[in-house]
C-alpha cells in the first residue's frame, strides 16, 4: 500500500520539487496546502499518512500551530521542514512532539530516510497504543466481574447474619426443627460463597469468555422455592412474595431431552443470581411494603420469569443505562445499592442465551421478564 503525504509549504517551487521527489520515491502526494488552515482542512478530508509542515508559514497559522491542531484532532505523524535551527524554533517544535526535522536545503536521500523513519516509529506506536489499549480492556472486563461478584457477596453473608441471630434466640427455646432450618440455610449460603471464590479465582486467571454456560437437570420449581426462603429471610414482614407456576414441564416434555418429568436443564448458578438480584430489588425498591408477584411461565423451548413490584418505578431518563455497571436510577435517593444487581443479571442471562427485558413507571411499579432457553 502508497502511503499518502500531504506537502504544506508556501514556496511553490519548493512544493513541487518535493512532490516530484515523493512521487519519484513512491508515494502519494494527494494535495499541497500552502497556509496553516488549509493544512488543517486537508489533514481532516484526506488523512494522511504523513504530514510535511514547513515550520514558517504565512498567514494567521503558523506550521508549529497547524501542527499542534492536527495532533490534537487527529493521529498524523508531522515531520518539519524549516531553514531555522536556532533554539527558539526548535523548543516551539518539540511542544508538537514531531516524528522529525529536515533543515533547507535537503537531499532527496535525507529526505526520504527521514520520512520512512517516522512511518516506522508511528506504526510501532500504534501497535503499542492497540495493544495498551487491548490491555486496559481485558483488565476492565476483569474488574468489572469481580466487582460484580463482590457485590454478590452480600446476600449470602446477611442471610448467614440473619440465620446465626436467629439460632441464637431458638437455642435458648429448644426448638430444634427451627434450628435445623437456620442451619440450612447457612450450609446454603456458605455453598454460594463458595461458588462465587471460585468464580472469582477463575476470572483472576483467565479470560472473562472462558466463564461457560453450564446446564444441569434441577427441579425448577422446588428451586425457586428454596430461593425464595433465602430472600424472604432479609424481606422486610411487609414485603409478601406471591409465587405461582403456569403450566408444567409436561406440557413442553416432546421439545426436550430430561431425566425426569420434574427437571430441566439450566445452570442453577448463574439462575441464582439472576432471580436473587431482581427479587431483592423487588423488595428494596418497595419502601412502602407490598406485594411482589413471581411468576414462571413453562412454553415451549423456554422458561420466562416474571418479577413484578409495586414500587418507585424507574424514571424514563434512566431507563436506556438501567443494566450498565454502577448506574442507578434518579429517585432513589438514600435507598443503598452500587448499581451493579442489573449488570449482574443482563451478564449471566447474556451468557445463558436469553434475554431480560423490563417495563416500569415511577410511582406504578416495575416488572422484569426473563426469557431463558431450556437446554437440551
Amino acid at each position: 500500500m502508497q502511503e499518502k503525504i500531504l506537502v504544506v509549504e508556501d514556496e511553490i517551487i519548493i512544493a513541487f520539487d518535493i512532490k516530484s521527489c515523493l512521487e519519484k520515491a513512491g508515494y502519494i502526494v494527494p494535495a499541497i496546502a500552502a497556509h496553516g488552515k488549509q493544512a488543517v482542512e486537508k489533514a481532516a478530508e484526506l488523512h494522511p499518512d504523513l504530514i510535511l509542515m514547513d515550520v514558517m508559514l504565512k498567514g494567521d497559522m503558523s506550521g508549529i500551530e497547524a501542527a499542534a491542531e492536527i495532533g490534537h484532532l487527529f493521529n498524523i505523524p508531522v515531520i518539519y521542514l524549516t531553514a531555522y535551527s536556532d533554539q527558539t524554533h526548535l523548543q516551539k517544535a518539540k511542544t508538537t512532539q514531531p516524528f522529525g526535522y529536515i533543515l533547507k536545503p535537503f537531499e532527496e536521500t535525507q529526505l526520504i530516510t527521514t520520512i520512512e523513519i517516522a512511518l516506522n516509529k508511528h506504526q510501532i506506536e500504534v501497535v503499542m497504543r492497540e495493544a495498551l489499549e487491548k490491555e486496559k480492556e481485558n483488565r476492565a472486563i476483569k474488574n468489572k466481574f469481580v466487582s460484580m461478584v463482590s457485590h454478590e457477596f452480600r446476600n449470602p453473608l446477611n442471610n448467614i447474619l440473619t440465620c446465626t441471630e436467629l439460632l441464637s434466640n431458638y437455642s435458648l427455646h429448644g426448638n430444634d426443627e427451627k434450628r435445623h432450618e437456620y442451619i440450612s440455610h447457612i450450609q446454603k449460603s456458605v455453598k454460594h460463597l463458595d461458588n462465587l471464590l471460585t468464580d472469582v479465582l477463575l476470572m483472576s486467571k483467565d479470560e472473562p469468555e472462558k466463564l461457560q454456560f453450564n446446564p444441569a437437570p434441577i427441579d425448577l420449581e422446588a428451586f425457586c422455592q428454596d430461593l425464595l426462603q433465602d430472600i424472604q429471610l432479609n424481606a422486610n414482614e411487609n414485603h409478601k412474595i406471591i409465587f405461582t407456576v403456569h403450566g408444567r414441564l409436561a406440557n413442553i416434555q416432546n421439545n426436550l431431552s430430561v431425566v425426569d418429568s420434574h427437571l430441566i436443564k439450566l445452570d442453577a448458578k448463574m439462575l441464582y443470581h439472576i432471580l436473587s438480584n431482581l427479587l431483592a430489588n423487588a423488595i428494596k425498591y418497595s419502601p412502602l411494603g407490598g406485594n411482589i408477584t413471581f411468576d414462571v411461565f413453562y412454553v415451549s423451548g423456554e422458561v420466562i420469569f416474571r418479577i413484578q413490584d409495586e414500587g418507585i418505578g424507574i424514571p424514563e431518563a434512566d431507563q436506556e443505562n438501567l443494566f450498565n455497571s454502577f448506574h442507578r436510577g434518579s429517585n432513589v435517593g438514600n435507598i443503598p445499592g452500587n448499581g451493579l444487581g442489573l449488570a449482574i443479571v443482563k451478564y449471566y442471562v447474556d451468557l445463558h442465551g436469553g434475554n431480560v427485558s423490563f417495563a416500569s413507571k415511577p410511582g406504578i411499579g416495575t416488572t422484569f421478564i426473563v426469557n431463558l432457553p431450556i437446554s437440551n
